[in-house]
């Protein structure tokens, strides 16, 4: 098991225990750049150098004496315009932040009170020894019971977040278990949010026609599945890794077939509603499968655009119906 990103107590008034955080996400992408000279084919690595000699001679490379080693750069805080206090990093270490040992709960929430732009960033948690499971347990069952979270704060990464605390386990917050764990999700502030009003308040108001709002609930019920995070996969990962290949084997570059739309007429509403319950619906009974090569993501757009900017379908779509009528006489 990795080690743990943090380790601290948790206090509900007098109840106290121990607990360990472990990040519960991690990067899957195996796509990573570096940056190369065009010229020479080489990596280009950086090197930390004083601004004034960048501002003096920006095009050109800075003195042995301007480079700056790593054990040599400190932390400054720019309290006037070019003028800093040097911060050392035991002096961080030392802070006087409760919220660095201890994640004190404050109040609980109902499950459904926080709205999800709020979440950040997930991990799990665990007891930190037997002697905290009872605890530990209690807590997380009485908060599946009461269907509440826990709201508290703790500092790591260099600022104190908010903390949702809820129980987890393997089907996630639903998880009624008596031996699972809970999960713990960093918040963002409210003032890291943007005003969704300053977005939104263009938005014309249009009258809703019943028929039209009847065939969306229709097509919405239609393509309703149990979400499987394990059926998606990174697109553009997969299309990076085929441009990759095909350099190494010295093939035609792959390139988007489909073009960017148009602005153009819009279609009827009505008509493309009915057309993807009555022809497009039908093929996405079952959740999507895996995407994982170009012809699969060609496939799916395959369905009506309101805004193409044409009515007539592709020929490939023609044909795709044609034959389906053919199988079903």
């Amino acid at each position: 098991m990795a080690r743990p990103y943090w380790s601290g107590q948790v206090t509900i008034s007098l109840v106290s225990f121990g607990v360990k955080l472990f990040v519960a996400t991690e990067a899957k992408s195996q796509i990573s750049f570096h940056q190369i000279d065009r010229r020479t084919g080489e990596r280009v690595r950086h090197q930390k150098v004083l601004a004034s000699a960048i501002e003096r001679n920006p095009d050109e490379a800075a003195d042995q004496s301007e480079v700056v080693g790593k054990s040599e750069i400190v932390k400054g805080y720019e309290y006037s315009k070019g003028h800093y206090v040097t911060i050392e990093p035991e002096e961080l270490a030392h802070l006087r932040v409760p919220s660095k040992h201890t994640m004190e709960v404050t109040q609980f929430v109902g499950e459904d009170e926080i709205d999800p732009e709020f979440y950040e960033k997930p991990y799990f948690v665990v007891p930190e020894n037997e002697g905290q499971t009872e605890a530990f347990l209690t807590v997380r069952k009485a908060l599946q019971e009461t269907k509440k979270i826990a709201i508290t704060k703790i500092a790591f990464g260099g600022r104190e977040h908010i903390v949702a605390l809820a129980p987890g386990g393997p089907n996630g917050m639903d998880d009624k278990s008596d031996t699972g764990g809970m999960m713990a999700y960093t918040m963002r502030y409210a003032a890291e949010l943007r005003k969704p009003a300053e977005y939104f308040s263009d938005i014309k108001h249009h009258s809703i026609d019943k028929e039209s709002l009847d065939l969306a609930k229709e097509l919405i019920k239609r393509r309703t599945h149990k979400f499987d995070p394990e059926k998606f996969v990174d697109g553009y990962e997969v299309a990076v890794k085929e441009l990759v290949e095909a350099k190494l084997k010295h093939l035609p570059i792959p390139k988007d077939e489909e073009p960017a739309p148009t602005k153009g007429k819009v279609i009827n509403l009505m008509d493309a509603l009915r057309k993807s319950v009555s022809g497009g619906a039908a093929a996405h009974e079952e959740a999507p499968a895996k995407r994982t090569s170009k012809k699969s993501a060609a496939a799916e757009k395959k369905t009506v655009s309101i805004s193409s900017g044409t009515k007539k379908p592709p020929k490939s779509e023609k044909s795709a119906r044609s034959t389906h009528k053919r199988k079903s006489a």
